[in-house]
């Protein structure tokens, strides 16, 4: 069948020198080959290229719904949100930058919170939302990790997080910056506790992101060519006048040089992932199994900070 045919009614045929009106958004082209491809068939193959087996940037909703078992996951800790603590502007007011982003991509923030399960095993996992302002890390992404790293500490679960980000957020200046020391803190108590924290990098990591949470995992995973470092290449060859290795910050290179522990195809996390955990858990897991918390632990709420109370540095 072509893709005439499944765009067309049943029953409709086209006559000749009919023009057909094709609806919008139907066709995406490949940024890698330029092949033009049928959206459809490729949400199917989870966004990757058929052709050239690039992996596109895909949805951290739709990312959570391909990872975890449809029927057993539920989202957490949505009601964090971002708060414009320092009145920032620059060319826009950062709230108006924040309502712009939420209406485009319907999140409160770059960051989505679930518990759930793979393949029975039961987990809670996060993923970072790159169309929301880059994917940038300020206090709600800060508190949202935080949290959700908590609940897999006192539940006992693993904990994976799926990392897209340009860094921290230079909105929140301080604040952004203390969300690394905040995320690293409770990833090392997973790492005391035994619990383990899987880090999975996708196209791209960059920034305060980088420096913290998506390289402490106990197994840290990257997607085929996902771009992973500091600062972009062209900052760091104008900083030390020096020509780069060509795709020096791929995860390929990356893994060659010990960054990286594995590269997994998309298609293949589920089952790699799976197999991973079930090594690290042993057979704690099962004892575990359908006995996830309902997140009533005081001591794992959010730290909600009011939006119309702003942090006075005057006396600092």
């Amino acid at each position: 069948m072509s893709w005439m045919d499944k765009i067309l009614p049943a029953g409709i045929g086209q006559s000749a020198g009919e023009r057909v009106n094709v609806p919008e958004g139907l066709w995406h082209k490949c940024v890698k080959c330029e092949a033009i491809l049928y959206r459809p068939d490729l949400e199917n193959n989870q966004h990757v290229c058929p052709k050239c087996d690039h992996h596109m940037r895909i949805r951290a909703r739709e990312r959570l719904s391909n990872f975890l078992d449809n029927e057993a996951s539920r989202e957490i800790l949505s009601e964090i949100e971002p708060v414009d603590q320092l009145k920032f502007k620059d060319k826009r007011r950062y709230r108006d930058r924040i309502s712009g982003a939420q209406k485009i991509t319907g999140e409160r923030d770059a960051l989505v919170a679930m518990e759930g399960s793979l393949k029975g095993m039961p987990v809670v996992c996060t993923a970072f939302e790159f169309d929301f302002l880059g994917g940038s890390m300020g206090y709600a992404v800060g508190e949202k990790f935080t949290c959700a790293a908590q609940l897999s500490l006192s539940t006992g679960v693993p904990f994976i997080c799926f990392s897209a980000s340009g860094g921290a957020r230079m909105q929140e200046a301080l604040i952004s910056l203390m969300q690394m020391a905040k995320t690293s803190a409770v990833i090392e108590k997973l790492h005391q506790a035994s619990v383990p924290y899987i880090s999975v990098m996708t196209d791209p990591i960059y920034g305060g992101v980088s420096a913290s949470l998506a390289l402490l995992g106990d197994i840290n995973i990257a997607e085929p060519d996902a771009r992973a470092g500091f600062a972009g290449p062209n900052v760091i060859e104008q900083t030390i006048r020096e020509k780069l290795p060509k795709g020096f910050q791929r995860s390929e290179f990356l893994l060659e040089h010990g960054a990286l522990d594995m590269i997994v195809h998309r298609k293949d996390l589920r089952d790699t992932i799976s197999r991973l955990l079930s090594k690290l858990s042993g057979d704690n897991w099962a004892k575990e199994r359908d006995q996830l918390s309902e997140f009533n632990d005081e001591s794992i709420r959010p730290r909600v900070l009011p939006p119309e109370e702003s942090i006075d540095f005057s006396d600092s």
